[in-house]
């Protein structure tokens, strides 16, 4: 994502691929809830200069990514996996779930 490589992208997630987002993730007016690989990239690479912040990460022992602009957690994004592809993204950013998870930052 972070060279912005469409396909790429969608190469790892299964077609049918849910995203949710929590209240604070999705803003007031977007969709907590998007569905399909195609239409999440599309989203997706609208967030990729964010890309140069985020790390992956154990949560809650599984793996993530997480957003920390200037050290400062701002948002986490777990996956759940089937047959080699993403099936499901939940990203969180409300600040009150976001300190009841367990986060292990991984080495580049």
């Amino acid at each position: 994502m972070r060279a912005g490589d469409f396909d790429g992208l969608v190469a790892v997630l299964d077609p049918d691929v849910v995203v949710r987002a929590d209240q604070a993730a999705a803003g007031p007016r977007a969709p907590r809830e998007v569905r399909g690989a195609r239409t999440w990239a599309k989203q997706a690479l609208s967030f990729a200069r964010g890309a140069r912040f985020t790390r992956v990460a154990l949560v809650n022992g599984a793996v993530g990514l997480v957003l920390a602009p200037r050290g400062r957690l701002f948002r986490v994004v777990t996956f759940k996996f089937a047959q080699g592809k993403i099936i499901q993204m939940d990203v969180v950013a409300d600040p009150g779930r976001l300190q009841q998870l367990d986060l292990a930052v991984l080495n580049d």
